[in-house]
């Protein structure tokens, strides 16, 4: 087995011996997208040409499967490959040259990718990258195309075709920048042909694209191909200095780890507001040694400032980031602020200008002009993106761009795209068409909401129904491990998403389970910090923590449990208000906080004194904090009849006592839940619905309430009580 140091061979024979054909492509997928080295999220396509059964004439035709539009090589299955006529494929390119241009380059192009779909096999539903051509038109069976950060080094390099020489000698030939599409596929197929023993291609600005006629082959090919462009770059890296002369050395040095931290707490919502005024965004944070190094160099400004050079880069990252004018070592956060302040009016101009000067006739319109990529000398990266998954993505690309930049310095020099080709391929009609297709964003898509008492009960239900509405939901609990339990269902269910995980809780996907006492200012303070570096900030906040002590045999409530009652059912829902209240007003982003309060704080109760006038209180502090935090923030509060089933206020010892209480008939020894069913149904006898009231009955309150439903409603508390009359207002 090759011995490879840049990359890993990960073929096992074993494996691939029990696959049929398709499979085998699967598989060689998945192996090469699974390496970040070898190609990024949602980059590359692999392609195999397969000899299959015509459904017409059920005669053997010779079909290429190849890796479709959208999906990402290292999760991609058979639904995930187009499959496509090879003849029909190779007759296009007559199709193609009968048509005259329309206008400027590629518009035919485009026009062409609309006839792929007459050369689909069998009605296979996946739609067919753009990068079709390229994989039928070369000549082996099996096609690689790959965005390796080595090879693209090369390719950004203003030497590339002499490197490309230097390096591979007459195993691979070089083509210059061109747009993915059927001419580029045709001039592929005619460097193939002059020149019968090259496997391989180095694309101009681009990435790599091999061939062979036996899968494994194939597949250790790209492998080496890798290997030797990251050893020459890496050699010539250490001849220069290494880490230490990496983009001219450094200009400034990183603050110590706990106060980036601080830092970057401090500024994540602030700066998440201003760059979310038309849509919100959710962050990813990377402050590791790689990014470190980049943006506190000297030559960081003069290569951000040059942009990125892959087209699969600049997609997700915008044509450049932007690089604030900060010096760390004042550690003036006002300072900080200021500049990048400015700086985001500059890039917003910048970025208006390069449309105005780019744009074509049938351009789409201008989008966001807000970076999606933030640079900070001494704290690291800021990546931004409609989601957690996207923000992370965005972050790997940039981080991808850093390592093709060290790398085409260590070579020689590196260069990117022309402007108007990157506009070209950020604007690209087949690009737009794309985004159209994707389904519509959900109710609480882009939103964070934090849900403290997620741990159990009611917060557990209402973090669950939050998130399958789209939000992030962050689960706090007094107990660290419920939190952390609550947030790995959600996870389980919906899937890390992808993209490499950024620092810390930056790392996280569509949930994370924090631990937060509500009573203590600086533990509340501590976990909004936390979900500042893990998304940027947050919108709305659910308030589901709660305690009920009753009174003894004398009915006497002790002075500790009195406070403890009203510490954590009402002065805890205040701190958390109120500490968020600086985090939102700093945003600058409207947002929801919502309270729970009870039947209870209307109904007078013999044995719960305290709980009662807690939740009596905690009704009018949502009145009161309605008034505070407006217009920016809504208040309003939830107010549950008595839960019992999946509550943690009913322990078995709780819920066998109110039995005897009430006298309702059980036996002490029947299982939990069947006394847990006697109970509930006992309240729920009691009013109007005679339905037992669940956790989802509260969720779905909660889930109104922080979506934008009920805009215009604050200062309210929404009973869900099932009809219990003695509430009634009077």
């Amino acid at each position: 087995m090759p011995n490879h140091k840049h990359v890993s061979d990960l073929w096992s024979d074993a494996e691939v011996a029990k696959l049929d054909p398709l499979g085998r492509l699967v598989y060689r997928s998945n192996k090469l997208g699974s390496d970040q080295r070898i190609t990024n999220t949602g980059g590359g396509n692999t392609s195999s040409k397969l000899t299959e059964t015509d459904p017409l004439t059920g005669k053997p035709v010779e079909v290429l499967w190849v890796k479709g539009s959208g999906g990402d090589l290292r999760t991609s299955g058979r639904e995930n490959f187009s499959s496509l006529y090879q003849d029909k494929l190779i007759g296009l390119q007559s199709t193609y040259g009968a048509r005259p241009d329309k206008g400027y380059k590629s518009k035919a192009e485009d026009d062409m990718v609309g006839m792929f779909a007459h050369a689909t096999f069998n009605l296979n539903p996946r739609a067919t990258s753009i990068d079709t051509p390229l994989h039928s038109y070369l000549p082996g069976r099996h096609v690689d195309h790959m965005h390796p950060n080595a090879i693209i080094s090369i390719a950004a390099s203003s030497a590339c075709e002499r490197l490309t020489k230097e390096i591979f000698g007459d195993r691979m030939a070089y083509v210059p920048w061109m747009r993915p599409g059927l001419e580029l596929g045709m001039r592929m197929q005619a460097i193939a042909k002059a020149n019968p023993g090259v496997r391989a291609i180095m694309m101009g600005q681009h990435g790599l694209i091999s061939w062979h006629d036996d899968d494994k082959a194939c597949y250790r090919q790209t492998l080496d191909l890798i290997e030797e462009a990251a050893a020459f770059i890496e050699a010539r890296y250490e001849a220069k200095g290494g880490h230490a002369a990496a983009f001219g050395g450094p200009a400034c040095e990183s603050l110590p780890e706990a106060e980036r931290r601080s830092v970057l707490a401090a500024i994540l919502p602030w700066l998440r507001g201003r760059i979310s005024k038309e849509r919100r965004f959710i962050a990813t944070v990377q402050d590791d040694e790689a990014i470190l190094r980049f943006v506190n160099s000297r030559d960081a400004g003069r290569l951000a400032e040059l942009g990125t050079s892959c087209p699969d880069h600049f997609l997700r990252t915008k044509i450049k980031p932007l690089l604030a004018a900060w010096d760390p070592r004042t550690r003036d956060v006002a300072a900080l602020k200021a500049a990048l302040e400015s700086g985001l009016e500059r890039y917003r101009a910048d970025y208006a200008a390069y449309y105005a000067a780019c744009r074509r006739a049938d351009s789409p319109a201008m989008r966001d002009p807000n970076p999606t990529v933030i640079l900070i000398p001494g704290l690291g990266m800021v990546a931004f993106g409609k989601d957690k998954s996207e923000s992370r993505v965005t972050a790997e690309f940039y981080n991808c761009a850093v390592e093709v930049m060290r790398g085409a310095e260590a070579v020689d020099r590196y260069v990117a795209l022309p402007l108007q080709e990157a506009f070209d391929i950020e604007y690209w009609a087949l690009e737009e068409a794309k985004l159209r297709r994707m389904p519509a964003e959900k109710e609480l898509a882009r939103q964070v909401v934090i849900v403290i008492g997620a741990g159990s009960g009611i917060g557990k239900e209402a973090a669950h129904r939050l998130s399958r509405d789209g939000a992030h939901v962050v689960c706090v609990d007094l107990n660290a491990e419920a939190a952390q339990a609550t947030a790995r269902e959600i996870t389980d269910r919906l899937g890390q998403g992808i993209g490499v995980a950024g620092t810390g809780l930056s790392g996280c996907g569509p949930a994370i389970g924090l631990a937060a006492n509500i009573t203590d200012r600086a533990s509340v303070r501590a976990m909004l910090d936390q979900v500042a570096l893990a998304y940027g900030g947050f919108d709305s906040i659910c308030v589901t923590a709660g305690v009920i002590v009753s009174s003894d045999a004398s009915g006497h409530i002790p002075d500790e449990k009195w406070a403890l009652t009203f510490a954590i059912n009402v002065t805890g829902s205040y701190v958390v208000g109120d500490e968020a209240a600086r985090t939102w007003r700093e945003q600058g982003l409207r947002g929801n906080l919502v309270l729970t309060t009870s039947a209870n704080a209307v109904v007078p109760k013999k044995g719960s004194v305290a709980y009662d006038t807690s939740k009596a209180a905690a009704n009018h502090l949502v009145r009161e904090l309605a008034m505070e935090l407006a217009p920016l923030v809504r208040v309003n509060g939830v107010a549950p009849a008595t839960v019992v089933q999946g509550s943690a206020m009913f322990p078995r010892d709780r819920v066998l006592s109110s039995l005897i209480k009430y006298n309702v008939a059980h036996s002490a020894d029947e299982p939990t839940e069947s006394l847990v069913s006697k109970l509930a149904q006992f309240y729920a006898d009691r009013t109007l619905t005679k339905s037992p009231i669940t956790p989802a009955d509260q969720a779905e309150a909660y889930f109104l309430l922080v979506s934008g439903r009920l805009s215009k409603t604050t200062g309210q508390v929404i009973a869900v009580d099932g009809g219990l009359h003695e509430a009634f207002l009077r």
